[in-house]
């Protein structure tokens, strides 16, 4: 039989990391496809983890994330939603004001357990994180220490290998680049999901 492997995504720490190759279009990615490159011949892919949160307060962000959510659910993606929350913080420039920014919660705990709680169920032998969040690295080297004969390797978004030493390796563009969704999913015969416009590939 082959190796079982879930993986799983820290979803806003691989989305800055896209974002920072300045091509949009390469956020429209299918995680469940890119996640099929990372294992090996004798792994089989049995689940994907997606582990975020909606910017609700950003109408136009939260419509398009929203989209990209169902778009990965169609592909067999488990979404593992956390939530935002506002705080106010005092500028330290001259002005001195005080302004409202909201900061992730959820995520990194989120993940620690799903980790733990899955390896210790016995249900996977090869897990992959997908983060160069070095506070995910106490969950990682538990569940290496409790759960006997698990491995769990951190694999680090494009160009992030230098914010986590603990990372095994790193997805390159390339990989992203040849597992985007399609423009047009089909959900059933009344329900289609459109890819944003802002996805949109550049035209040649």
């Amino acid at each position: 039989m082959k190796n079982r492997v879930i993986v799983y995504i820290d979803g806003f720490n691989l989305y800055h990391a896209i974002d920072e190759l300045e091509k949009p279009h390469l956020k429209w990615v299918n995680l469940w496809e890119l996640s099929t490159k990372l294992i090996r011949p004798h792994e089989t892919l049995c689940v994907v983890k997606y582990f975020t949160a909606y910017a609700t307060w950003r109408p136009e962000s939260y419509r398009r994330h929203e989209r990209y959510v169902a778009a990965l659910e169609t592909t067999g993606v488990t979404p593992i939603i956390g939530h935002f929350k506002a705080k106010s913080v005092q500028c330290k420039a001259v002005c001195q004001q005080n302004y409202t920014t909201h900061e992730e919660k959820e995520t990194d705990v989120n993940i620690g357990i799903h980790l733990v709680a899955d390896a210790l169920h016995d249900r996977f032998d090869r897990a992959l994180v997908v983060s160069a969040d070095t506070d995910l690295n106490p969950a990682v080297l538990l569940t290496r220490a409790e759960a006997a004969g698990k491995r769990v390797d951190i694999v680090a978004p494009p160009n992030r290998m230098n914010r986590n030493s603990a990372a095994s390796f790193s997805i390159t563009k390339g990989k992203i680049a040849s597992s985007l969704l399609p423009a047009v999913i089909t959900v059933s015969e009344n329900t289609t999901i459109i890819r944003p416009e802002k996805y949109d590939p550049p035209k040649i």
